[in-house]
């Protein structure tokens, strides 16, 4: 009588635990579905170019790099879908974070554990070399994975916690950037270059010696955010030299003035985009300059005008450019400018280019035109006294 009882209440033991497993079986299963499902979306999003999806799926390929712990992955990841460009902005490591130990020695007669700590140079080319085996390793990874051909163009800008010296306040400084279009990357035997060369021969931007610390303008800060830029299109000029830019359309000179400026910095590897036409003082272009020293993002507003620039619209331009964060504001103009627009720019990274400069810019890359203010200001039906443009 015993063992039935006892054989009971094993059953009723084994049949609430057999319940149990089922349900677990039961959830597991279910979630297994749940996430395979996701992948499959994830998948399916990321094939067709999802701004989302690649971006999430280039943050699982940099998670999933194998770096020493002392070298953190911390970075931030943007696509832009109409450029096919990802940009990252990768933490550095700094240079405490690296082992600085060349050795230990065992001294017998002490007991002592010795440590023999890398040299100055040792610890300047060790980090050097850090980075920017970082910078290709990334940018590789990357584009090793996009076999869906999302990827164009990989922007990587290395980032440094530091302290500035002169304020004794902390902040991040990019020390190194460089833009790498696929083909010319994929072309590259990474394991027989040198990084650095390697780095500089991609038209990459940095210090002498990263060690320095010492900050540079991002080659591309393009964000994915900004749906300003469109289309760029040319200009036709009459082949006689004999369009006056004066009488332009505000569409026409602004992607006029997006060509010429697009022909200046190409020869230095940067690009030049076009913002939807607007004419309300804000952004008409956006250059993208690698130069180490003027370079950076630069802001660009035209102004066909018939009449004086006045100090005005030079002081929107230096708001526009703070704002905007870029390193140098160019305004361009048919026209000329004022005493105080010139006095206000003076010593500001403002570059102001009136009609001659602009037609000086134009021969220079071949295109001939002309300005008469007197003739577009009668063409366009403006009086002497009326209508500032």
């Amino acid at each position: 009588k015993s063992f039935h009882k006892n054989l009971a209440r094993w059953k009723e033991k084994r049949a609430a635990w057999e319940a149990r497993e089922r349900h677990r079986q039961q959830e597991f299963e279910q979630k297994q579905a749940l996430a395979n499902a996701e992948i499959d979306e994830l998948k399916e999003a990321w094939a067709s170019g999802d701004e989302q999806a690649v971006t999430e799926h280039a943050s699982m390929v940099l998670e999933n790099s194998d770096y020493p712990e002392s070298i953190q992955k911390d970075f931030d990841v943007e696509y832009n879908s109409e450029a096919s460009t990802l940009v990252v902005d990768y933490r550095l490591p700094s240079p405490g974070d690296l082992p600085l130990v060349k050795k230990y020695s065992f001294v017998k007669s002490t007991g002592e554990v010795k440590e023999s700590v890398l040299s100055q140079r040792e610890t300047n080319e060790l980090f050097d070399a850090a980075c920017y085996q970082i910078c290709l390793r990334t940018i590789h990874e990357l584009f090793e994975a996009d076999t869906c051909n999302n990827l164009q163009r990989v922007g990587f800008n290395g980032i440094i916690h530091s302290v500035n010296q002169a304020t004794g306040n902390s902040g991040e400084a990019v020390i190194l950037s460089v833009a790498a279009d696929k083909e010319e990357f994929l072309s590259i035997n990474l394991a027989k270059v040198d990084p650095k060369s390697c780095f500089k021969g991609l038209k990459g931007v940095s210090g002498a010696k990263l060690l320095g610390l010492n900050p540079v303008p991002a080659v591309i800060e393009m964000s994915r955010d900004d749906r300003r830029f469109i289309d760029a299109r040319s200009v036709e000029l009459d082949s006689d030299g004999t369009t006056n830019l004066a009488e332009m359309s505000w569409e026409d000179f602004e992607h006029l003035v997006r060509e010429i400026f697009g022909k200046e910095f190409e020869v230095r590897g940067g690009e030049v985009k076009i913002t939807q036409s607007s004419s309300d003082g804000g952004v008409d272009a956006v250059a993208f300059d690698p130069d180490p020293i003027t370079g950076g993002k630069i802001v660009i507003q035209a102004k066909r005008y018939t009449r004086t620039v006045g100090v005005s619209a030079v002081r929107d331009l230096f708001g526009t450019m703070t704002s905007e964060g870029a390193s140098r504001g160019i305004l361009v103009t048919t026209a000329d400018y004022g005493n105080d627009a010139y006095k206000f720019a003076a010593g500001k990274p403002l570059t102001l280019m009136n009609g001659a400069n602009l037609l000086h810019l134009l021969k220079k890359h071949g295109v001939s035109a002309k300005i008469d203010i007197q003739a577009a200001r009668k063409n366009l039906g403006l009086s002497k006294s009326g209508d500032t443009y």
